[in-house]
């Protein structure tokens, strides 16, 4: 899905101001003698719907109704979208929106300081003339015909800025001061169009890699986190710094929100606002790291897919025949496998020292790679393997009848035991299959195993980093496997999923007794046997 936060800006001349002087910024009480600040408040529509808009090459709409549904609980007030500056006001408290006939209506109660002062006057001067807003889409939101976007839903508005130079024609802003409620609105026509737009272009690329980090595509005014906001260098900032209780940047704040929106799935059941999905190259690392351990982790087949949703899997074809000429040739339907994974609930609650402030972003990135490879990790591995299917996943243990099954006649597996198990595994799976044991087995079972001639049948692989071979086929070795437990097959058919990454919260309940601070971890992830006669269990 494709993440982006998009900048669109349109100008207007103020309407006519009250009749209080333009550098006007106290009040005196004259029977007094008190002087005290004038309240000032900017006024006006940050977008106007049904109204067309040259942008680049294409004309956009903002339709009515676009706002309906739209997420406008955390907006900042900015001068040209200075991210990196204080804001002039905010929601809910300095800064109100309203959305009505005519579009999007804010009033901006400014504070008593040089900038806003500035700005202020600029704006009842006609310096500043044009707003500006920073918007998402909504997934399904835009509709394109030749060269019109026309925008539906707008999902979240992140800022309005009044701005220098606008691109849409109509909307309006005007400064006030206290005791002044008129509001006007006045539709200008840009009189400059093609020279605001090249300086439009220019504004806006400065501000976006200011706020996101980021460039914007040549002749286009999008903000891009790129197909995955997980995966962004804001986001990734962000998370860390979220869960050590740092204070984020504006841009670090719109990665954060955008990737809540979209990613924090409602099976996660979370209870405090810290909670948050893991970052892609942080996620990755686990895996990677994971894998690296050995295991069935290593060899089994690796999904990220919705849960309940079935998935087809391609299995051995028959071979093709000899073909003589003339002859009819009948055709093989072909029943691919399927496999549904569940939504099993992962969670592991771990502390560490409140000192975890003072880590950088990387060595705490460091510190919770291996806690979750050490816990969330080992729990889908040892699922693989010994899951029930009753509220976790399913292990390969359960794919076996006495069909696939070798049980040794003794206490101790013998040389003719192997290969009737080699003999049982089915035609097509026995390309790539492999032994699957434990360390103990290994070691005490075939390490002195010898066929009939005398020859050994395990063969150490001192040259590369495998384990060696037991009659030409790999050996991996799996603690989670009981003694004298061994699983013969293609593990390319066992499989597991994590279809929402993980999740991690914070608590500071802890802190104040212990200087701990709590953090759980909680994925969604479901392991299955995708085709059970793909493996042969052998048994003492």
């Amino acid at each position: 899905m494709k993440i982006e936060i998009e900048t669109r800006q349109a100008e207007i001349t103020p309407t006519a101001n009250d009749s209080e002087s333009d550098t006007d910024t106290a009040t005196s009480d004259t029977a007094t003698g008190s002087t005290e600040p004038t309240a000032m408040k900017l006024e006006g529509y940050a977008l106007v719907f049904d109204t067309p808009a040259q942008i680049d090459s294409y004309t956009e709409i903002i339709s009515r109704g676009a706002l309906e549904s739209c997420d406008l609980s955390d907006v900042s007030f900015f001068v040209n979208h200075g991210q990196t500056d204080i804001p002039l006001a905010r929601t809910p408290d300095t800064l109100k929106l309203e959305v009505d006939e005519t579009g999007l209506k804010f009033t901006a109660n400014l504070p008593d300081t040089e900038p806003a002062r500035t700005v202020y006057a600029a704006v009842k001067r006609g310096d500043l003339r044009g707003c500006s807003f920073a918007f998402k889409v909504k997934d399904g939101g835009e509709e394109w015909e030749e060269n019109q976007r026309t925008i539906t839903q707008i999902e979240k508005i992140f800022e309005v800025s009044v701005v220098n130079y606008p691109a849409y024609d109509d909307t309006s802003i005007e400064a006030r001061k206290k005791g002044d409620n008129k509001m006007e609105n006045q539709v200008n026509q840009n009189q400059a169009q093609n020279q605001t737009q090249t300086q439009n272009q220019s504004t806006l690329g400065s501000n976006a890699q200011k706020l996101f980090g980021v460039g914007t595509a040549e002749g286009d005014n999008r903000v891009e986190f790129g197909d995955n906001v997980l995966a962004s260098a804001e986001y990734r900032s962000a998370f860390f710094k979220t869960l050590q209780g740092k204070e984020l940047s504006t841009g670090e704040e719109v990665a954060m929100k955008t990737a809540r929106a979209e990613f924090r799935a409602n099976e996660f059941n979370t209870s405090t606002n810290t909670a948050a999905m893991i970052p892609t190259s942080t996620l990755d690392e686990i895996i990677s790291q994971a894998r690296k351990e050995g295991g069935l982790l290593a060899e089994c087949r690796a999904f990220n897919m919705p849960s309940k949703i079935a998935i087809p899997i391609a299995t051995p074809a028959s071979k093709a025949n000899w073909h003589v000429e003339g002859a009819a040739v009948d055709s093989e339907k072909v029943t691919p496998s399927t496999v549904t994974f569940d939504g099993n609930e992962i969670l592991k609650i771990f502390s560490i020292s409140t000192k975890v402030q003072q880590m950088s972003i990387s060595a705490f990135e460091s510190y919770l790679v291996k806690e979750l490879e050490s816990c969330v990790m080992e729990t889908i591995a040892d699922s693989l393997i010994n899951g029930t299917g009753n509220g976790q996943g399913t292990g390969i243990l359960t794919a076996f009848n006495s069909e696939n099954t070798v049980t040794a006649a003794s206490t101790s597996i013998s040389y003719s035991d192997v290969v009737k198990t080699v003999a049982k595994l089915k035609r097509g799976y026995s390309a790539g299959a492999k032994w699957a044991m434990n360390n103990a087995t290994l070691w005490n079972t075939f390490y002195g195993m010898v066929d009939s001639n005398k020859r050994p049948i395990f063969i150490a692989d001192a040259q590369n980093e495998s384990i060696g071979k037991i009659l030409g086929y790999a050996v991996v070795i799996d603690d989670n496997l009981a003694d004298n437990t061994i699983i013969f097959g293609n593990f390319n058919y066992m499989a597991y999923n994590m279809p929402s990454g993980i999740v991690i919260e914070s608590s500071r309940e802890s802190s104040f007794k212990s200087a701990l601070i709590d953090y759980r971890a909680l994925a969604i992830a479901d392991t299955k046997p995708i085709i059970a006669d793909a493996f042969v269990k052998l048994t003492a």
